[in-house]
């Protein structure tokens, strides 16, 4: 288990896609955007494409910088390169963060699926389970990770495409009810209070889920250090992922919400299992609760893999205890595999505790952290352009579109996000979590990292050990 090892470049660019698409096509979608629906209305559909586009710049801005540089240690590395050693420190510490907090909403959302069919059972059984099999999973080699992410993600898309489909076909072959008697159609859009009936505060206050719905898309990046040809597979991933991820989220509630009253999707399991229940169509309903618990599992795993390839990154600059960096004879990080898995304990304890508040708190959280990652990635890459030369700049393979004002105004929006964040009484804890972990962090550097600055492994070194 010596670190000398290195990471196995396992992952082709078919895993990688579909990875992207299991970190970022999961709770947020099949089970939070019942809250966010419940918060603008019909107009959710606009704060999904404000936010895409938002993030699009965000994914664009660290491929800019990833074909550029291409070393292991992703947006850590680059922060620390261009912005200094506390801010890589931040970045990669606040990103394993968001993924531990972001598996905790979906080991919960897991929970909740299987109550659809064992309502009697209490919910943190269900979740301590899940916690432990996908620990073990992620001790695997990292080709069977890749393979299991790919075939489980490409069960929830398919099953998204079909559910697309069999909506419009609803629609368009002219049932305007079916099963409860509800009536469909683009009339559910505008009958029940207009399309933005809660107004413009409501669409604002949807951005606290919203954002958390795309959350762990970034995992691109991470999968450098394990990809086959990142300079050609990152940039693929990068084009093709957040588009299609926009697609699937603005088509498929424009869908539901075309077929159920928007007033009627509650949070108690996924609204696709509701919805499709309600319409009288069960057996739809128990395939799509069998395709929610499956993208629950997959986007679990990517949160577990993402978080501990961070580690295994920030122990290699000297950022997190040496023992992260040891492999397994598979080539894994066990060491962070077994830390991501205690911390999701604290979701087995919190579901316990507080099940019926605990995933709006934790997705809050998530969120937090989540937009304060991508406003990093945004500000060093516009440290990165500052650094270079104008013809190093016109030099690069994948620039950013839109530049300087695709990422200014990306920038602008998550500082805009922390204000909702802080202005909405329901989300004010978790912007209070976020500062008290960003003082945390600081602290914890200037204690323990800054005394040993120059101690950790040269950067040409680090990237030569994830070759």
């Amino acid at each position: 288990m010596q670190p000398a090892q290195g990471l196995k470049r396992g992952l082709t660019a078919r895993h990688i896609r579909f990875m992207a698409l299991g970190s970022a096509i999961g709770t947020g979608l099949f089970y939070g955007s019942a809250s966010a629906i419940q918060m603008a209305g019909p107009a959710v559909l606009l704060a999904y494409l404000i936010g895409g586009a938002a993030v699009f710049m965000v994914m664009r801005a660290l491929g800019e910088m990833a074909v550029h540089n291409p070393v292991a240690g992703s947006f850590g590395h680059y922060a620390s390169t261009y912005l200094g050693p506390m801010a890589g420190f931040i970045l990669g510490w606040t990103y394993a963060f968001e993924m531990v907090i972001v598996a905790i909403a979906d080991v919960t959302a897991f929970g909740i699926y299987m109550g659809f069919w064992f309502p009697e059972v209490a919910r943190w059984t269900w979740v301590l389970g899940i916690v432990l099999f996908i620990g073990a999973l992620n001790l695997c080699n990292v080709k069977v990770f890749g393979e299991l992410e790919f075939w489980l993600s490409l069960l929830k898309v398919g099953a998204i495409v079909a559910m697309i489909l069999a909506g419009l076909g609803i629609m368009a072959f002219g049932f305007s009810q079916v099963g409860s008697g509800q009536a469909v159609g683009l009339g559910n859009l505008f009958d029940h209070g207009g399309f933005m009936p809660n107004g413009v505060a409501g669409l604002i206050a949807s951005f606290a889920v919203v954002m958390f719905a795309f959350g762990g898309i970034e995992i691109i990046g991470v999968t450098a250090g394990e990809a086959k040809d990142p300079q050609r597979v990152i940039p693929k991933a990068i084009n093709a992922v957040p588009l299609r991820i926009l697609l699937f989220y603005v088509l498929t509630l424009f869908v539901l919400m075309c077929l159920y009253p928007w007033p009627q999707i509650g949070s108690q399991g996924s609204p696709f299992v509701q919805i499709f229940s309600n319409l009288g169509i069960g057996s739809a309903a128990a395939v799509l609760n069998v395709v929610v618990i499956s993208a629950a599992v997959s986007a679990i795993n990517s949160d577990i893999f993402g978080a501990g390839r961070m580690m295994y990154g920030l122990a290699q600059q000297g950022h997190a205890p040496k023992g992260f960096s040891r492999l397994s004879r598979h080539g894994v990080p066990w060491m962070t595999v077994l830390v991501m898995g205690a911390a999701l304990l604290v979701g087995v304890l919190l579901n316990y505790l507080i099940p019926e508040n605990v995933f709006l708190l934790i997705a809050s959280i998530a969120t937090f952290a989540t937009v304060w990652v991508w406003l990093m990635i945004l500000i060093t890459q516009v440290a990165m352009r500052r650094s270079m030369s104008r013809e190093q700049m016109a030099e690069l393979k994948f620039p950013v579109p839109f530049w300087p004002w695709g990422p200014a105004l990306a920038i602008a929006f998550m500082v805009f996000v922390f204000g909702v964040l802080g202005y909405f009484p329901d989300t004010q804890a978790a912007l209070l979590v976020g500062m008290v972990w960003l003082v945390f962090l600081v602290a914890s550097y200037l204690l323990w990292c800054k005394p040993r600055t120059g101690q950790g492994a040269p950067v040409a070194e680090a990237a030569e050990l994830h070759r």
